[in-house]
């Protein structure tokens, strides 16, 4: 990666101090981004649902990456599908037109796997995007981020605005949301695993049969893939990024109780939603476009972010 390519840009990076984008930040700066030339505007300041907002913060930009999203869990997006329709559209839709009218450089829209189809073959392939609607509980969330992909699309052949679309599967690590209520699966796992042990609990319950696949990308992985597009991919095709596994929820279950040291019983409560029934992506697009593998193993990456909460638990405790 060419440290000199980030040496002189300005780059904004809304969402840039949540989860993925935390790590993002920092990356960037390892590759040569200069700390005064980096905007990272923070939601309780700047309400980038606002037209007014997006264009004050993408004047005199090179590079926007659009981190920014209301997300969550198969709950959250059951408790809320108008709330997540809304905000990330609006998001999006203003963070490009301003970029677009400020003559960025480059725009790096981060959409999400839940825009796929709930039954799509396995490996998705990004043709495979329209094939279908997604999974009802992910709908409109995932709706939402696929409208950013026509937006781009639309503006590239229009304006000649360079838009790119990126498609991360389900991301891991340090420093996710381990709020229950927002939190996703391996997150909401860990915590309920590591609680249940410290309190001796006999059994742990989970959502759904165990049945549902998943595939995960270890966040270090997923800023590097990002940064990397971000360098080198000049296309309007959108672009999945995964680490090429497959892994279904009893599995995982399983696996994070062994790492956490969980010794009691897992029961899978089947009243509650599965979610898609399988993700795993096809991730040939990113290493033929720009060079992208995945490095970390799931097993390490899991470690590193079990050790990452039980060291805040024990600061909170």
């Amino acid at each position: 990666m060419a440290k000199k390519f980030w040496s002189d840009k300005k780059v904004l990076i809304t969402g840039g101090s949540g989860f993925l984008g935390s790590h993002l930040v920092e990356y960037l700066k390892k590759q040569g981004l200069d700390e005064k030339n980096l905007i990272v505007p923070r939601s309780r300041q700047f309400d980038l649902r606002k037209q007014s907002v997006a264009k004050k913060l993408t004047k005199g930009m090179d590079i926007v990456i659009h981190l920014a999203a209301n997300v969550g869990g198969i709950g959250y997006n059951r408790e809320k599908p108008g709330e997540l329709f809304y905000d990330n559209v609006l998001l999006g839709i203003h963070m490009i037109e301003e970029s677009r009218k400020n003559k960025v450089k480059k725009f790096v829209s981060i959409g999400t796997v839940c825009a796929y189809p709930k039954f799509t073959p396995v490996p998705f392939k990004e043709e495979d995007l329209w094939n279908g609607y997604p999974e009802e509980t992910n709908a409109p969330y995932g709706i939402a981020k696929k409208v950013l992909l026509i937006q781009g699309q639309a503006y590239r052949n229009q304006y000649g605005f360079n838009a790119i679309y990126l498609l991360p599967v389900n991301l891991y690590g340090p420093r996710d949301k381990f709020d229950p209520d927002k939190s996703h699966v391996i997150p909401a796992l860990i915590k309920k695993f590591y609680d249940a042990k410290v309190q001796n609990a006999k059994e742990v319950v989970v959502w759904g049969t165990g049945r549902a696949t998943r595939e995960f990308l270890f966040v270090e992985d997923a800023v590097r893939a990002i940064a990397l597009a971000a360098e080198k991919y000049e296309k309007g095709d959108p672009v999945n990024l995964g680490a090429s596994f497959e892994i279904s929820i009893k599995n995982l279950a399983e696996t994070i109780a062994r790492l956490v040291g969980f010794k009691g019983k897992i029961v899978f409560d089947p009243s509650k939603p599965d979610g898609q029934p399988r993700r795993k992506l096809d991730t040939s697009r990113a290493e033929k476009e720009f060079g992208f593998k995945s490095k970390i193993s799931f097993e390490e990456g899991l470690k590193k972010t079990i050790r990452w909460y039980e060291k805040e638990f024990r600061k909170k405790a």
